[in-house]
C-alpha cells in the first residue's frame, strides 16, 4: 500500500509565516502522485495556547505546581485572560479599530514589559503609526505571558526555540533521553492533542518531521515518542537542517526508539526511496542518504549513484493547506531586520541551491546545502512566484538563499518588471562590486526592499583570512548604493574570529559606527564566532592558529566545536559593549560618543580615521 504522508513542522519554528521545507517537499511529491498533507504545528500550538480558555489552565497549573514567579501577572490574571483573544486576533489581522482599542488607557494589563515600554519611540502619524504602536504593545503583552509560562509552567517554553538548551551541542543523547522519560508538560500535552487530531483527520502511515534548528528537536522527539506509543503502525522520518549538520556521524541507537528513518541533505530523493520501500517496491538497501536501525546498530543506507533532482527541475513549493489566517505579526522596534523576520508574512523561495562562492572558511562548505550549487532560470522563478501568490494570496517574498547570485538577481528583476508582478522581496547577498547603482536601482524597481549580507569581522586582514572575497572599502561602496536606492541593508557581524586581536575588535566597531552614521547600513547583529566540524577551520584548525578542545563525541550530535585561541583576545568580554553600541546605532544615536563609552573596562583607541568610510565613497 502506497504511503499517505503527513509532514509536520514542529514547535517552535516561526510564527509570522510558513517555514518552506514541507511546502517544497509537498510540491515535489504531488507531482509523483503521492498523497501528502502538511501541518505547521508551531502556529497551531501557539494559537491554541494563547486563548482565554487555555490561559486559564496555565494560571491553574502554576497554582497547582506552587510556582509564583511574576506575581504581578497572577494578580492581574483575569485581565490577561479577558484580553488575550482580542490581542491575538489583532496580531493576525491588524485592524485599525482593534488597534485603537488596545491603545486605550488601562486596556492592557501593565506587566513587567509594558511597565518599562519605551515611551520615547516616535511612531508614524495616521493609521500606520497607530497599528504599529498597538502591535508593539500587543507583542509585549504576549511576551509577558510567555515569560510567565517559562518561569512557572514549562521551563523550555520559548516562541522560536523550544528546549533549545538540551539540543544544542548534544554530543550525547543522554540528556534528551532523560527529559523524554518525564511526563509531558501542560504545553506538550496540548501539542500532543493537536497532533492526535491531525493524525486522525489525515490517517497517514508515514509522518515526516522537518527539524531546521536545535530548538525543534525535542518537540519532534516528543511527538514521535507519542506516535510510537499511540499509533505503533505509523512510520516516522526525520530530516531538515538539524539532521544535515548535527547528525552526520550518528551511532547511538536510542533515537530509533522514536524514529524509523533519519535522512540527510535534500529530501526529495531519500523520501521517494522511503516511499518505495514502504510500498514494498525496493529493498531497504536501496535507501539513499538515510540512517536506519539494523540489529540494534545504526546503519547508513546510501545507494550509489544517488538520485539527484536538480534545482531547475523542481516544481514550485506548494503551501496550500497551511493556515495562513493564523500567523501573527510581532513588532520589534529596535532592529529593523528582526522586524522583517517577525512583522510580515513572506512566501519563502530559493533562487539557487547552495552557495556560488562556497569559500568562506567559517562556513559549512563541505555540506551539500552549501557546496552543491545549482541554478535555474528567471522564467522558472517567476512562474513559481505566480503560482505561490495564487496559492497563498501573499505578495511578499523572502528568497532564502545562502547568497543570491547577482547575475540571477538581475535576470529576476528584469523578468518581474516585464511580467508586471508587483511583489515585495528581500534576500541574502555577498557585498560584491557587481552590485553597482544600476543593478541596485533595477532590483528596487522590481520590488526589492532589503538585503542581508556578511560584513563579518570588518577587518581587511581577517576578511582575507576567512576568504570572504570582499574588503571594507568594497562593502562600504556596495551598501551605499543599496541604501541610495532605498533598499535596507542588514549586516551580519562577527567577533572572536581566530587570531582576532583587541585592536581589530575595536576597529571593527569603529567601521560599524561609521557605516551606520553614513547610512550605508540600517541594521546589524553581532554574533560570537563558533567553529563547526564541517567548516575549513574545523577541519584544519592549526592553519588558523587555534586548538580544538572538545566536545568529546558520544554518538549523537556533532557540529559546534570548542576551541582555544592563544593569539586572539578574550572575546566574550566584549559582548556587552558591542551590543550596547549597536543598540544605540540602530536608533541613530551615540555616533559622537567615544567607543570607550560602551565598555566598563579600558579599551584601545581605534586605529581608523574618523573619515575612513567617507574616503571610500568620495
Amino acid at each position: 500500500m502506497q504511503p499517505k504522508i503527513l509532514f509536520i513542522t514542529p514547535p517552535f519554528t516561526q510564527l509570522n509565516t510558513a517555514y518552506p521545507a514541507t511546502a517544497y517537499l509537498k510540491g515535489f511529491l504531488d507531482e509523483h502522485e503521492i498523497s501528502v498533507t502538511h501541518c505547521d504545528l508551531s502556529i497551531e500550538l501557539f494559537t491554541s495556547i494563547f486563548t482565554s480558555n487555555f490561559l486559564r489552565s496555565i494560571f491553574q497549573e502554576a497554582d497547582d505546581l506552587e510556582n509564583y514567579s511574576y506575581p504581578e501577572i497572577s494578580e492581574m490574571k483575569e485581565l490577561y485572560i479577558s484580553r488575550v483573544d482580542l490581542v491575538i486576533g489583532f496580531l493576525q489581522k491588524q485592524t485599525i479599530v482593534t488597534a485603537n482599542k488596545i491603545l486605550e488607557p488601562d486596556f492592557l494589563p501593565r506587566g513587567h514589559r509594558l511597565l518599562n515600554v519605551n515611551t520615547g519611540i516616535k511612531w508614524e502619524v495616521g493609521e500606520i503609526g497607530v497599528i504599529d504602536k498597538a502591535k508593539h504593545y500587543g507583542t509585549l503583552f504576549i511576551e509577558e505571558i510567555g515569560d510567565f509560562i517559562q518561569a512557572n509552567v514549562d521551563e523550555f517554553f520559548a516562541f522560536t526555540k523550544y528546549a533549545e538548551q538540551i539540543a544544542t551541542s548534544a554530543s550525547s543523547f543522554d540528556q534528551l533521553d532523560e527529559f523524554l522519560s518525564f511526563q509531558p508538560t501542560l504545553i506538550e500535552e496540548e501539542m500532543l492533542d493537536i497532533l492526535v487530531a491531525k493524525i486522525k483527520k489525515h490517517d497517514p502511515n508515514l509522518v515526516c518531521f522537518t527539524i531546521p534548528f536545535p530548538g525543534n528537536l525535542f518537540a519532534a522527539l516528543r511527538c514521535s515518542q507519542f506516535i510510537k506509543q499511540l499509533f505503533p503502525d505509523i512510520q516516522v522520518a526525520f530530516g531538515g537542517g538539524y539532521c544535515n549538520t548535527e547528525l552526520r556521524s550518528l551511532t547511538d541507537p536510542r533515537i530509533f526508539e522514536f524514529v524509523d528513518f533519519i535522512s540527510l541533505d535534500d529530501g526529495e530523493g531519500p523520501l521517494l526511496k522511503i516511499v518505495s520501500y514502504l510500498d514494498g517496491k525496493v529493498d531497504i538497501n536501496e535507501l539513499e542518504r538515510t540512517f536506519v536501525l539494523e540489529d540494534n546498530q545504526v546503519v547508513y543506507k546510501n545507494k550509489i549513484p544517488n538520485t539527484i533532482y536538480h534545482h531547475k527541475n523542481l516544481p514550485a513549493p506548494n503551501y496550500s493547506g497551511l493556515p495562513f489566517d493564523k500567523y501573527v505579526s510581532f513588532l520589534d522596534v529596535v532592529n529593523p531586520m528582526h522586524r522583517m523576520w517577525t512583522d510580515a508574512r513572506w512566501n519563502k523561495l530559493t533562487i539557487s541551491h547552495g552557495c556560488y562562492w562556497k569559500q568562506c572558511s567559517f562556513c559549512d562548505v563541505s555540506l551539500d546545502y552549501i557546496g552543491n550549487y545549482q541554478n535555474t532560470t528567471a522564467e522558472d522563478l517567476v512562474d513559481k512566484i505566480e503560482k505561490i501568490i495564487k496559492d497563498t494570496g501573499i505578495t511578499g517574498f523572502h528568497f532564502v538563499d545562502e547568497a543570491a547570485p547577482p547575475k540571477m538577481l538581475r535576470a529576476l528583476s528584469i523578468k518581474l518588471i516585464e511580467r508586471k508582478l508587483n511583489i515585495s522581496w528581500w534576500t541574502n547577498i555577498r557585498f560584491e562590486k557587481t552590485f553597482d547603482f544600476e543593478l541596485c536601482e533595477l532590483m528596487a524597481k522590481s520590488g526589492c526592499i532589503a538585503v542581508t549580507g556578511g560584513l563579518e569581522v570588518a577587518s581587511d586582514r581577517l576578511l582575507a583570512k576567512m576568504k570572504k572575497g570582499v574588503d571594507i572599502a568594497q562593502v562600504a561602496r556596495v551598501t551605499n548604493v543599496f541604501s541610495k536606492n532605498n533598499i535596507m541593508v542588514h549586516a551580519y557581524l562577527m567577533y572572536g574570529f581566530p587570531t582576532q586581536t583587541e585592536q581589530e575588535t575595536i576597529d571593527s566597531l569603529e567601521v560599524v559606527r561609521q557605516l551606520f552614521e553614513r547610512d550605508c547600513i540600517q541594521s546589524a547583529f553581532w554574533h560570537l564566532f563558533t567553529t563547526t566540524v564541517h567548516s575549513p577551520i574545523g577541519k584544519n584548525p592549526q592553519e588558523f592558529g587555534i586548538e580544538i578542545t572538545g566536545p568529546i563525541f558520544e554518538g549523537f550530535a556533532q557540529n559546534d566545536l570548542y576551541h582555544e585561541d592563544p593569539q586572539g583576545a578574550d572575546h566574550p568580554k566584549y559582548t556587552k559593549g558591542l551590543n550596547l553600541a549597536l543598540n544605540d546605532y540602530l536608533n541613530k544615536a551615540g555616533f559622537k560618543r567615544e567607543l570607550q563609552n560602551w565598555f566598563d573596562f579600558p579599551i584601545l583607541s581605534t586605529s581608523h580615521s574618523k573619515g575612513l568610510i567617507e574616503s571610500f565613497l568620495s
